[in-house]
């Protein structure tokens, strides 16, 4: 990393948010999985656009042609962070919000009869727009199991599920709720194998790993800026051609020209501005030529200090009495994300008691009502806690103790 990210410390000065104080003790945020921090560089980025730049796009004027700009230099920037073409970034409110869209925009070019392949494991924003989108077209939906021992998804029941009907698989690169990584090249080529096109959600896996689209091979893959250090954005890889083909419902006067013909309505200037600019932060923290190569070296060096934050959480809970741990463990492709339940405490008690000392974790089933459902923990769910670039291990053995505060 370069000399301004060596130490943490420094690090953590980007972050304005750290400086605050419950219950007598700084924050540490362990919500991150539901959304980080975000360093004072993107707001500014954010700020300064709406001070100097703001206006709408494709007019005679100079701070129009400096929103086209900002917008083109974002989808370079995007590019890079998937190692995809910036004629294949388009940008939306959230992903819940391109998945419907897209789903809808793929389903036009369905018939009855066709099948599509969604899985227990996801968060239902990669479910739910398949779902309905199947029932509006008369298509028929298969699910891929959860092992729920493993906290992985069956994949003989996947291999199983594909087939020659199969148009589309729905998958995540890794779970919000558990942690789980997925092999998505592995199920690109079983399901490309068949025809089906790929759609993944990467949004929790975006943080962790530098996602590369030519690697996974798939077709689609959406992401949202607000897991890693940017503002409330969605953005969307597409390939080229499906981009320029995807009968996607637009306004007749819009642009019909990848990537802004999939782009519903004035877009958010100033979070694309913001969600850029988050990479471009976290490209600061590694050395390279290139700011992919800078993200790569980022990437290898914030993975190895989350997976180290992890296994000491994993560890500390695992040992308390009454404590479960879900999902992979340690020395497994995972996030640095536990999920787990206290005995004889709801998740939103221990959520509260830890928030009563600073420590700030998510409770409930995180949009991943089935993994929920499938464990036997419904409707209470899960404790989840995230390790992020800006936690330290004195945050992580405080969120230990106060557990243990709770079964000791």
């Amino acid at each position: 990393m370069t000399a301004s990210a060596t130490d943490l410390q420094t690090l953590r000065g980007h972050f304005p948010a750290l400086a605050r104080r419950e219950g007598g003790r700084p924050v540490a945020y362990f919500d991150g999985p539901g959304g980080t921090q975000v360093p004072r560089g993107v707001v500014e980025a954010m700020s300064d656009y709406l001070y100097h730049h703001n206006a709408n796009t494709h007019w005679a004027y100079p701070t129009s042609h400096e929103t086209d700009a900002a917008l083109d230099h974002a989808r370079t920037v995007f590019a890079q962070f998937l190692n995809a073409g910036p004629d294949e970034i388009a940008f939306g409110a959230n992903m819940t919000t391109l998945t419907h869209h897209l789903a809808r925009s793929i389903g036009r070019g369905l018939e009855p009869g066709d099948e599509v392949v969604v899985t227990e494991l996801d968060h239902h924003a990669n479910v739910d727009p398949w779902v309905y989108m199947a029932k509006e077209r008369g298509l028929t939906i298969h699910w891929v199991r959860l092992d729920t021992g493993s906290g992985r998804l069956d994949w003989d029941h996947l291999e199983e599920t594909l087939a020659s009907t199969t148009r589309v698989l729905a998958i995540g690169a890794a779970s919000n709720a558990l942690g789980t990584v997925s092999d998505i090249a592995k199920a690109v080529q079983v399901a490309h194998r068949y025809g089906a096109m790929v759609y993944v959600d990467a949004v929790h896996f975006a943080p962790h790993r530098l996602v590369d689209v030519q690697a996974l091979g798939c077709d689609l893959l959406v992401c949202s800026a607000y897991k890693f250090y940017g503002p409330h954005v969605g953005v969307v890889y597409g390939r080229r051609r499906l981009l320029e083909t995807l009968d996607a419902p637009r306004l007749v006067p819009a642009s019909d020209t990848a990537p802004e013909r999939i782009e519903s309505g004035t877009l958010n200037h100033e979070g694309i501005v913001g969600a850029a600019a988050a990479v471009e932060w976290l490209a600061s923290l590694g050395r390279g030529d290139t700011l992919r190569a800078r993200l790569t070296a980022a990437y290898r060096d914030l993975h190895e200090r989350g997976m180290a934050h992890f296994e000491r959480l994993w560890t500390g809970l695992s040992a308390l009495d009454g404590v479960r741990c879900f999902g992979p463990p340690p020395g497994t492709p995972r996030t640095p994300t536990v999920a787990f339940t206290v005995a004889g405490h709801t998740p939103e008690s221990v959520s509260r008691h830890l928030a009563s000392r600073g420590v700030f974790t998510s409770h409930g089933d995180f949009y991943a009502a089935t993994v929920v459902v499938r464990l036997g923990l419904a409707p209470h769910g899960l404790v989840r806690a995230g390790c992020s670039c800006y936690t330290t291990e004195d945050e992580v053995d405080r969120l230990v103790e106060g557990v243990a505060e709770l079964v000791g």
